[in-house]
């Protein structure tokens, strides 16, 4: 399954969000919405009447044996519950390939659930880091007579919801829409009507079910939207839509997400969040009320504002460097959260020297410098720090950097504190190449 920016009526904001020379394409894969697992989206549809093929979950090889002898017939899917695109032509840690194979016996379940649960699932979407597999779901193998994709989504350019549709479905939506972009359709959403009957039956037609196939088509589609609503999801994607060779409209795989900001009113789904599929840092930073996201790069970054932090990022890339991360401590920029960040900044090896970029106003520059040098000093940290205050008591702060006697550099101009960043990185490298230590001064 494939996250999709129409090409269609999202043209406007596919235009403002092409990658910027400065920012680095990693921080714009950020999205705030929460994905859940195959088998709890197909527990989802099922709850509101919309058709999926019979199956379960199981945790381990056992039962996912016992899981096999209670569907119906010997013909299954078995497929690896991952968080990521591409698992039918991805492999493992251990060497077992595919993490979507047909299997026509219980004991073939068992066997292929004891491959790949407790390994890393490696696809094009992960890298080589891969995500653990923790559990297996197995389900009744359907055979489809059309295959078709439909998703609903919000869309800038129209500042509302839009269901998006082809008939090629079971195929990369993405590649459909490069090459050709005629067979997709889209059909935006009125929120105040949402989807009439006369538009869901359109829209079946479009696709091309059979007459027989239109009326539950027709009632697939509009539950898929009143999810999308009452579950404040920010995308629901299935693909393929299949019409089964016995006349059956049913969702043969799905990708759902909610909006992050939803969680209070959706507790039963945010209870379905499976941290081991997320990035350990990530989650780490969540749970000390940071936000923090794991770049390529080797400059750390802490700044608290998310838009002092994309500017920060983006003067590092305009001199020459990469953001390690993007790191966003908020107004409590305090010397426990400036202790946290740090901890994260520094776990990662790559990193070279960190860039603090810190407006002081409801905590003051100099508490903030104290901070930093209390943080440094009790980590005996070795990476050169530039840090630039400015607000309230900046004057004070600069000082106690300066007579602490630390790798810690204090600098008022932004432009020559990515510099010197930039600068202070590079020599690090060099030196950790050819195994030296190096010794800063400032001298500006």
């Amino acid at each position: 399954m494939f996250k999709l920016a129409c090409r269609r009526q999202v043209a406007s904001a596919l235009k403002g969000a092409k990658e910027s020379p400065i920012r680095p394409q990693a921080f714009q894969q950020q999205r705030r919405n929460l994905s859940i697992h195959e088998y709890r989206s197909a527990q989802l549809l099922d709850s509101y009447g919309i058709g999926v093929p019979k199956g379960s979950v199981a945790y381990n090889a056992k039962e996912a044996e016992e899981v096999a002898k209670g569907i119906a017939g010997d013909d299954m899917v078995i497929k690896a519950q991952v968080l990521a695109g591409g698992r039918g032509k991805g492999h493992f840690d251990n060497g077992f390939k595919g993490g979507v194979r047909i299997v026509y016996s219980p004991r073939e379940a068992s066997i292929l659930a004891d491959q790949m649960i407790g390994h890393k699932l490696i696809t094009k979407q992960t890298g080589e880091r891969g995500r653990i597999c923790n559990s297996v779901y197995i389900v009744e193998r359907k055979f489809a007579r059309r295959e078709f994709y439909l998703a609903v989504l919000m869309d800038r350019a129209s500042q509302g919801p839009v269901i998006v549709a082809s008939s090629q479905g079971g195929m990369d939506i993405e590649a459909v829409a490069k090459e050709n972009p005629d067979a997709i359709i889209t059909t935006p959403v009125d929120i105040h009507t949402g989807v009439t009957d006369d538009m869901a039956v359109k829209i079946a037609q479009q696709l091309g079910f059979s007459e027989q196939c239109i009326p539950q088509a027709k009632d697939t589609i509009q539950k898929l939207y009143q999810i999308f609503m009452e579950k404040d999801a920010t995308q629901i994607e299935i693909n393929p839509l299949s019409e089964t060779s016995d006349h059956q409209v049913l969702c043969m795989d799905a990708k759902l997400t909610f909006d992050d900001n939803a969680d209070f009113r959706q507790k039963d789904i945010f209870a379905w969040r499976d941290t081991s599929q997320e990035d350990p840092d990530e989650v780490q930073a969540a749970a000390s009320g940071l936000n923090f996201i794991k770049l390529d790069g080797d400059i750390g970054c802490l700044v608290n504002g998310a838009g002092l932090a994309m500017a920060t990022m983006d003067i590092i890339k305009l001199n020459g460097g990469q953001p390690a991360n993007f790191l966003d401590v908020g107004g409590g920029a305090t010397p426990e959260a400036i202790k946290q960040a740090f901890d994260l900044i520094t776990s990662d090896p790559k990193v070279t020297a960190i860039f603090v970029n810190i407006f002081g106003g409801i905590v003051r520059c100099d508490a903030i410098a104290k901070g930093l040098i209390s943080v440094v000093q009790e980590m005996n940290l070795r990476t050169p720090v530039i840090a630039r205050l400015q607000g309230t008591n900046m004057e004070a702060a600069a000082q106690l950097l300066s007579e602490s006697g630390l790798k810690i550099f204090a600098i008022d101009d932004l432009q020559t504190a990515a510099e010197k960043s930039v600068q202070f990185s590079k020599v690090v490298k060099m030196a950790r190449d050819i195994d030296v230590g190096v010794e800063f001064t400032l001298g500006i």
